[in-house]
């Protein structure tokens, strides 16, 4: 892989981390066979989300790259290329840890640039992979964002957020904090095929009822909705009563998009498992990375009717993320990568 094209020295853009802090580990036990992390110091860590994204912040923290969650459609497959490593089973086995993601962090926030906007966490790639059982880097992120009141959210389909249960609650009395865990659907057999390296459905509910228990608000992502597969009346009425029994305090649907990297990885997937689909999807994401519009708004009208019937409500724009929008001087930014955003 071409890590000297990303480290300090090199020609190209802004270097990622330095020259000489890239160790790779292979670690040979049950939870983590298979997977190799290569473990760096990263040069930034807060990093500023593209003008034309639809996401509701401008800021992210991503302490990994790629992901052992291994979900066949991830969005963020494309990322790992510009490491010069595989969007496919690489994506799901190279994982890069940015071991020194907490003290850059507080170091980034007490910048004088700095104005305390909103972060955002989980957009990339899930930040409660199965990697941060090993390197537990969440509870020095959080305790900065805590110590220094920065309002914060993270979206995850990892249970291991419980462990950080105590310091959510702490950062939750002194800022804003938004919670939200994705479920797409509750179909197990589903599952296993398409989200093969996740805790499964249920686990990831009881997670957001445990979360509301400790009086942390949670919402929802379904997503994705998978055309299909996972979008009959039935399934969805099993997933939306599945998170209202959870206690969610909202339900967000969103319906699989395909960008490049992921589109070829999912059509792969889909080849293997469901061939007879594969004209449909050909049809069906013919204009693009996503689902045409009218299909879209039919899934978030259903999800929406369901959510009434069982008692919650979908969430506004930005509200389960809870952001708030300080003023910031024109141009500043701390120094940084641009990241994708979730949509």
């Amino acid at each position: 892989m071409r890590w000297e094209n990303l480290t300090e020295g090199s020609a190209g853009p802004a270097a990622l981390f330095g020259a000489d802090a890239v160790v790779t580990r292979t670690i040979d036990t049950p939870e983590f066979r298979g997977i190799t992390f290569h473990e760096v110091r990263a040069r930034s860590i807060v990093n500023r989300v593209p003008g034309a994204s639809r996401m509701p912040f401008e800021w992210t923290v991503n302490p990994y790259r790629g992901c052992s969650h291994a979900c066949v459609y991830c969005f963020a497959r494309k990322t790992h290329s510009y490491l010069d490593l595989d969007t496919g089973i690489g994506f799901d086995s190279q994982i890069v840890v940015k071991t020194n993601a907490p003290d850059l962090l507080r170091r980034e926030l007490t910048s004088p640039r700095w104005t305390g906007a909103h972060i955002a966490m989980g957009t990339n790639v899930d930040c409660y992979q199965r990697a941060e059982g090993r390197y537990g880097l969440m509870p020095g992120i959080i305790e900065a964002l805590r110590d220094r009141a920065n309002p914060f959210s993270i979206l995850t389909k990892g249970t291991l957020i419980l462990r950080d249960l105590p310091l959510l609650r702490e950062a939750a009395e002194v800022t804003e904090v938004g919670i939200s865990v994705s479920v797409g659907f509750t179909d197990t057999r589903l599952w296993r095929t398409v989200e093969p390296g996740t805790p499964s459905p249920a686990a990831r509910l009881g997670a957001v009822r445990a979360l509301t228990d400790a009086g942390i608000e949670c919402g929802v992502l379904m997503a994705p909705v998978i055309p299909f597969l996972g979008d009959s009346p039935e399934q969805l009425r099993a997933t939306v009563r599945a998170v209202a029994e959870a206690g969610a305090t909202s339900v967000t649907p969103l319906v699989l998009h395909l960008r490049p990297g992921a589109r070829e990885w999912f059509t792969a997937w889909l080849g293997a498992h469901h061939p007879h689909l594969v004209p449909r999807y050909e049809r069906m994401y013919a204009g693009g990375s996503y689902a045409p519009t009218w299909y879209q708004r039919r899934i978030t009208r259903q999800v929406h009717e369901l959510a009434a019937e069982f008692g919650i409500g979908p969430a506004r724009r930005g509200e389960a993320r809870k952001i708030v929008t300080p003023e910031r001087p024109d141009g500043s930014a701390p120094a940084g990568a641009t990241q994708l955003s979730l949509l």
